[in-house]
């Protein structure tokens, strides 16, 4: 099951390990929605692996299909969003956005798991 992290200290590790968190916090977002979306994209520590080889290019793929399935999940367009958000080096800016949507898909499955029960 995916699991809910605070937006807040997500960010403050990050800047407090110079990144470290970010990346930790990069193959767990990327888990969590694999999990929780209808839409699957590499794994984690794939998609981490490809963002190095490629140099970071990877990663602008990686900020698009966040968003689309967060698109997938709230109806919303942020496929585009997250890119441009990517694009312009406020990547925080989207995992906490991602982090946010996550949170709230868990506390739904977590009340459909209730009500089924």
């Amino acid at each position: 099951m995916a699991k809910k992290r605070s937006v807040g200290l997500a960010i403050l590790f990050s800047i407090i390990t110079c990144g470290i968190y970010g990346l930790y916090w990069f193959v767990c977002l990327t888990n969590d929605s694999n999990k929780l979306s209808r839409i699957k994209t590499a794994g984690g520590v794939k998609a981490l692996l490809l963002t190095i080889v490629t140099l970071g290019i990877y990663q602008f793929y990686w900020f698009y299909m966040l968003g689309k399935k967060i698109e997938a999940y709230d109806n919303s367009s942020s496929g585009v969003v997250h890119l441009l958000l990517g694009l312009f080096g406020l990547g925080i800016i989207s995992y906490a956005m991602a982090q946010s949507t996550v949170n709230r898909w868990v506390d739904e499955k977590k009340a459909e798991a209730k009500a089924e029960a």
